[in-house]
């Protein structure tokens, strides 16, 4: 069989899926390499999961909010292992569906571990034993990142994030470790399913590279919910055996638990790419491209977490069908990582598109920018009279009047920013947003009504 591509592409996630069915749009003869299942990080221990986990946990407040809508629901209980058996049947189902699509695109799927064994050759090693040379004319490194464990002894007992989709039951007790969105993520979704939560944070805040207002208003609600923050605490080891552990801070602190989140970030997935056989280049970590997603290897590109810029689904999608177009659609374009909207799927959420207020003021000074903000209860819970309070804010430029920022906290955050981002992309300015009518009675009416 002629082992002969057009394009290689190694990693079947959401940049691979994209640069591939795209390119064997355009008449491409493609090949897709991939060693575990297909949908990659997003679909199958991402945001897919993640989101139905969020779902599940969240009606905790739900339920305990239906007596004062007069909804008198009795005895509720709730058993975690029928949600994660649903959600791993969700993600079963999406793997078969990019099965499909790839198939449907005509694009090859060989199910192993590639590597490189020269500029143009691939070397594809299957769990069943078989093992594949290809050739491409082009190849695309798409493979993504992995959770990074911190060298503490011990670690090898924490789970990572990936780890959490395969439980069958949820432990009483844990401790996370991490103070980014997938930290501050799992600890909402284990609090709200009954699990007692410990996050250390071994900075003085939450959520670093969020607006600070912002972040700061997730973690007091989060601590009002009942999680236990501990700032500027770090673990210096783990003890125990599975489902006892002793968490050891460096502070010399024992804390006991039934497991331990390590969400201390990810790194781009190089282990077994033997990349100096086709010669190319890495920086630290990860795959440095330029703005045509191009290695210092002319035909080689890469898109993604493995590149370490901005990793988000939606921006690896972009930048393999930017790759797509330019190269085999004549139609040539760059992807724009300036203005990427966010969100942390936290209770409260979080989200923001522009510059935080932090940003701004290092960008403009104090003077060159205004911050608009309200800060109120929403009516959704005018009757359970309960917090968690809406922020939103709007960062404004002085001179111009053109937006910069919006940042929200609250129930469909990432929604109602997804619209704020198009307006910000626009050039809106604060004008703009005043004229726009109100839609009445909404959270998000109040961008629109913040007094100047």
């Amino acid at each position: 069989m002629d082992r002969s591509y057009d394009l290689i592409v190694l990693g079947a996630g959401s940049g691979g899926l994209a640069a591939a069915k795209r390119a064997a749009g355009y008449g491409a003869r493609v090949a897709i390499v991939e060693g575990d299942r297909v949908g990659g990080t997003c679909v199958i221990r991402g945001c897919v999961p993640k989101k139905l986990l969020v779902y599940g946990s969240a009606y905790r407040h739900l339920l305990e909010d239906a007596a004062s809508y007069g909804w008198n629901l009795g005895d509720v209980r709730h058993d975690p292992g029928t949600l994660l058996a649903n959600v791993r049947a969700e993600v079963d189902r999406l793997n078969r569906l990019h099965i499909g699509f790839l198939e449907k695109a005509g694009v090859e799927l060989l199910q192993g571990w590639g590597r490189f064994t020269g500029p143009h050759s691939i070397r594809v090693e299957g769990s069943d034993g078989s093992c594949h040379e290809l050739l491409g004319e082009r190849i695309l490194i798409a493979v993504g990142g992995r959770p990074h464990r911190p060298a503490i002894p011990g670690a090898e007992l924490g789970w990572v994030s990936d780890d959490l989709f395969e439980l069958r039951a949820l432990p009483q007790r844990v401790v996370v470790v991490g103070a980014g969105f997938i930290a501050c993520e799992f600890a909402c979704i284990l609090n709200g399913l009954g699990v007692q939560v410990t996050q250390l944070v071994r900075g003085d805040h939450l959520l670093r590279g969020f607006d600070r207002e912002a972040s700061t208003a997730v973690q007091e609600a989060m601590e009002a919910d009942g999680i236990s923050i501990r700032l500027t605490h770090s673990p210096a080891s783990i003890e125990g055996q599975p489902g006892d552990l002793t968490v050891v801070t460096q502070s010399g602190e024992r804390l006991g638990c039934d497991g331990v989140i390590l969400a201390t970030g990810r790194r781009p997935f190089l282990d077994g790419l033997n990349l100096e056989a086709a010669g190319v280049a890495v920086e630290g970590t990860r795959v440095p491209v330029n703005a045509d997603q191009r290695t210092n290897v002319p035909h080689i590109y890469a898109v993604g977490d493995v590149t370490d810029r901005v990793n988000l689904t939606p921006v690896a999608i972009d930048e393999g069908r930017a790759f797509a177009d330019t190269v085999y659609g004549n139609k040539p374009r760059q992807v724009d990582h300036t203005l990427v909207a966010s969100a942390v799927f936290s209770q409260p959420e979080l989200s923001g598109v522009g510059l935080n207020e932090e940003q701004a003021i290092e960008r403009y000074g104090i003077e060159g920018i205004k911050v608009h903000r309200c800060h109120f209860r929403p009516m959704s819970q005018a009757l359970p009279a309960r917090d968690p309070r809406v922020l939103l804010k709007l960062i404004v430029a002085t001179d111009s009047g053109k937006v910069l920022g919006a940042h929200m906290v609250g129930d469909h955050a990432a929604e109602i920013i997804q619209m704020a981002a198009i307006a910000i992309g626009m050039g809106a300015t604060k004008a703009d947003f005043d004229r726009t009518m109100a839609l009445h009675p909404s959270v998000a009416e109040e961008f629109v009504t913040m007094a100047n």
